[in-house]
């Protein structure tokens, strides 16, 4: 099955990484570990300890006195330097590399990988337009879910289940699709989606209904195949909504959100946290119906506005070239 191998993905935002704590991440069907010392230089090497096996997220980090750290391995206290270096007990020597490095590219506080393998696609730059534009709020939802790479993105291009997987959250009653460019790898979609009324003991339940205007205009700017950015303007200001897909193995995809906002009201960082708890609950009702999914199951029907859902598979099956049927 293809994890689109060649195609950069965040593995995390520099917060999501606290001083000389053990980080795991998943690609391609391989662990590594990440730590970040008080330098805030970030090192990352295959999860196994090669003495007896292991897992070097599972330990700790030990620092030095010039201020860098090394990750200690749980079972022998065998300490890795970055480059996956030891010192073996009675010996002064420090080996050769014993454990593979994984190769970062880190821009400002956005950590990338490419797995090991030969770039094909590359990294855009919106992250970093971004981060000079808008202020950073949090992170929240980071988890993996049961379900391959191409599922997770068919889902998120999906708009015709705002009114269904999310219905309770957001009182969703119809989507009205305006238009899709398609640009390639990049894409931009815009609809519309008016919310039922809801009473006044409905929104003290659901305090996500307090942030929801009567129609909420919805424009996604995607990034083939790792990010979908939703960007809205609520009362309390502007956020960029970044949602990031990462293929940890052929059935397992990790997804999380980077929340970004430029501040019109005071009211935004009294809410900080229930802006990331609402989406939190959002990407955890995705996790879950995609585990109600027959994978495989053939698709009989068609609903309008599936045009996110086909440009999904068309560059999926066009990777990494893009395919000359644009849609407009």
């Amino acid at each position: 099955m293809n994890m689109l191998q060649g195609a950069p993905w965040l593995l995390a935002h520099k917060s999501m990484l606290a001083v000389n704590k053990p980080f795991k991440v998943s690609l391609y069907g391989n662990d590594y570990v990440l730590w970040k010392d008080a330098g805030g230089n970030i090192n990352a090497l295959e999860n196994t300890c090669p003495h007896m096996g292991a897992m070097l997220s599972e330990g700790w980090c030990e620092v030095k006195p010039d201020g860098t750290s090394r990750i200690v391995c749980p079972f022998h206290a065998l300490e890795f330097d970055g480059a996956g270096c030891t010192v073996l007990p009675g010996s002064n020597k420090q080996t050769l590399p014993q454990l593979a490095q994984l190769e970062l590219i880190i821009q400002g506080d956005f950590i990338w990988s490419y797995g090991g393998h030969e770039p094909k696609i590359p990294i855009p730059n919106i992250l970093n337009e971004i981060a000079a534009n808008y202020k950073f709020v949090g992170q929240t939802g980071d988890c993996s879910v049961e379900t391959d790479l191409r599922s997770m993105l068919l889902n998120m291009h999906d708009y015709n289940h705002q009114n269904g997987t999310h219905r309770e959250m957001f009182k969703i009653t119809e989507v009205q699709f305006d238009r899709f460019i398609d640009d390639g790898h990049h894409s931009d979609a815009y609809y519309n989606m008016p919310t039922a009324p809801s009473s006044l003991r409905e929104r003290l339940k659901n305090p996500a209904l307090l942030t929801i205007p009567k129609v909420l205009s919805a424009h996604l700017e995607n990034y083939f195949p790792h990010l979908v950015i939703f960007h809205g303007d609520l009362p309390a200001g502007k956020i960029t909504k970044c949602h990031f897909f990462v293929p940890e193995s052929l059935h397992h995809t990790r997804t999380y959100v980077l929340l970004f906002a430029q501040l019109k009201s005071p009211i935004f960082r009294l809410m900080k946290q229930q802006f990331l708890d609402i989406i939190r609950v959002v990407i955890e009702q995705d996790a879950a119906i995609l585990s109600k999914i027959y994978p495989g199951a053939p698709q009989k029907i068609k609903l309008n506005n599936e045009v996110g859902m086909d440009w999904v598979h068309r560059n999926f099956d066009s990777f990494p070239m893009v395919s000359d049927l644009l849609v407009k």
